[in-house]
Order: structure tokens, then C-alpha cells, then sequence
């Protein structure tokens, strides 16, 4: 299989994409800085260096890939929409695939104690800012307007940990009690959901 990753050299990003070598697909990056891939221990079959919100760049990493994994965070502006924009017009053009997941956050979940508001909007979020929810909000919006097979991947608080591929997922809304789940596990689920149709056009809690 063919994946383009983006955000490879974040947390969930270099841990899917390790993943992902290590499974045997083909993998193609585009980064700023390829450099950072030397903590990786592996490496991808292509490395595109540019930038996720060039539409030139994004065009040159996308070609011939089966499905897109965006680990972009939101990076205190607007990455992660500016990015996927792109993204979605370029997909939305070509024959063939158009599989993408991408990595959002549980704040844009639907709350279960506060129906109709998100959980960033319920008394269920306490962060007291909500910019980063915002812009995942956005990205989500962008993504239920497009004819992209997307699947949006929510975890909670990510600490660091081992890939253990033992984890609770719920379509929309976070699973009970969820309050952790790896950077690692995270990668895992959102990797397995590039050649799976379980979550097509839907966002996933997941957690332990």
C-alpha cells in the first residue's frame, strides 16, 4: 500500500509511520525538516521535504498514494485547516482512492451528559482554552462537506507509552471512564484504520 503521512515527525506521526515501515508499505512523508528522522530507527520510502500548506508541495508527496494519514497538530494557528483545504481539493480531483484519517482531539466528540454540545462546549472539557478545539472543530467541518472517505481519530490525554494495541473505541463519543491513552496506541489505531472502512465518515473516542 501506498500512504502519504503528514505530521510524521510529531508524537503520533513518527510512531505511525514507523509502524507502517515496519508493516512493509510503501511511505512517503512530506516534512520541513527530514533531519528529524533520525530518531526514527527506520526510514520512509520517500521523503518529500516542503510544506503541508503548499499546495505544490502537497500535490508532489500525494502522488500515487492509496490513502493519507494527517498527524498535524494545530499548532497555534491554522495548520491543520489550511493544510487539509488542500488536501480535500486535491483528493476531491483525482481518480481512484480517497482515504484519509486524520488526528483530532476527544474535545470535539459529542458530549453524553450535555446532549447536542461537544465536549469542549459542556462542563465535561476542562481546559480554559478552547483554540485548539476550534480548529479541530473546523477541520472536521472541512471534512463532513467533502466526498472523502475520512475517519477523524480522538484520543484524550496522550502520555507517552508503549504500544500495547489493547484499547477502547466508540463512534462520536468517548468511551466511559476514558481518561488516557498512549501516543503509541493512538498511532496504532489510527494506522489500522487506513485499510479498514469501520469508521468511514466518522470521528472515534478512544481510550483505555
Amino acid at each position: 500500500m501506498n500512504l502519504l503521512i503528514l505530521g510524521a515527525t510529531g508524537r503520533v506521526g513518527q510512531a505511525a509511520t514507523a509502524q507502517a515501515i515496519t508493516d512493509g508499505h510503501s511511505v512517503t512523508v512530506l516534512v520541513r525538516s527530514p533531519d528529524k528522522f533520525g530518531t526514527l530507527g527506520v526510514a520512509p520510502t520517500t521523503v518529500v521535504q516542503g510544506d503541508a500548506c503548499r499546495e505544490e508541495d502537497v500535490a508532489r508527496a500525494l502522488h500515487g498514494a492509496d490513502a493519507v494519514l494527517s498527524a498535524l497538530g494545530t499548532d497555534g494557528g491554522t495548520v491543520l485547516t489550511d493544510s487539509l483545504r488542500i488536501l480535500i481539493d486535491l483528493m476531491s480531483r483525482r481518480p481512484g482512492p480517497q482515504r484519509i484519517v486524520t488526528i483530532g482531539t476527544a474535545g470535539i466528540l459529542d458530549s453524553k451528559g450535555y446532549p447536542g454540545l461537544l465536549r469542549y462546549e459542556s462542563p465535561e472539557s476542562r481546559r480554559s482554552s478552547v483554540r485548539a478545539a476550534e480548529e479541530h472543530r473546523r477541520a472536521w467541518e472541512l471534512l463532513s462537506r467533502s466526498p472523502l472517505d475520512w475517519t477523524i481519530v480522538c484520543p484524550t490525554y496522550l502520555p507517552l507509552g508503549e504500544r500495547t494495541g489493547v484499547y477502547r473505541v466508540e463512534a462520536d463519543t468517548l468511551p466511559d471512564g476514558g481518561a488516557s491513552i498512549s501516543v503509541a496506541d493512538t498511532a496504532d489505531f489510527a494506522y489500522r484504520q487506513l485499510q479498514s472502512a469501520d469508521y468511514i465518515r466518522k470521528r472515534v473516542g478512544i481510550a483505555y
